[in-house]
């Protein structure tokens, strides 16, 4: 039986470590990429809404980043914002290029995602039970 645990603590680590090099390889491209739109935006010397727009993505994506590394959660609600943002911009970006029904589309998929957005912060003030989860390893290492 003491083989399975120690199987199992090195299965925990490996997975722990996966984890780690993970979410640090996606920040680091996530922070790599908004450096690069930014240095490009300087470079032009004006920015537009659409280069706006893409720097709030880059920020939605390092705060979704950064509360995954710290909690090991993925709160929905990032990635609502992220596709909020994203369907924004094209529609902001391309808007002599829509016909009205790809208009009414675009809108209608920000208005549902908008009140997904509403309903998920409803019930999680209302409804939302304690997390009855153990602590990480890390945060058992942060409480010693």
């Amino acid at each position: 039986m003491n083989l399975f645990k120690s199987i199992e603590k090195t299965g925990d680590f490996l997975v722990e470590l996966f984890h780690l090099v993970g979410l640090f390889v996606i920040g680091g491209t996530i922070i790599w990429s908004a450096t690069h739109e930014y240095i490009e935006i300087m470079k032009s010397g004006v920015a537009g809404l659409d280069d706006i727009l893409l720097l709030f993505i880059y920020l939605e994506l390092g705060a979704m980043t950064g509360v995954f590394f710290r909690t090991h959660k993925l709160p929905v609600i990032f990635l609502i914002l992220i596709a909020i943002t994203a369907l924004t911009r094209y529609l902001a970006i391309d808007l002599k290029g829509l016909d009205i029904w790809e208009i009414l589309t675009l809108s209608g998929a920000i208005l549902i995602l908008t009140l997904s957005g509403l309903v998920l912060r409803y019930s999680e003030h209302n409804f939302s039970s304690v997390d009855h989860e153990p602590p990480t390893s890390r945060e058992n290492k942060a409480g010693e």
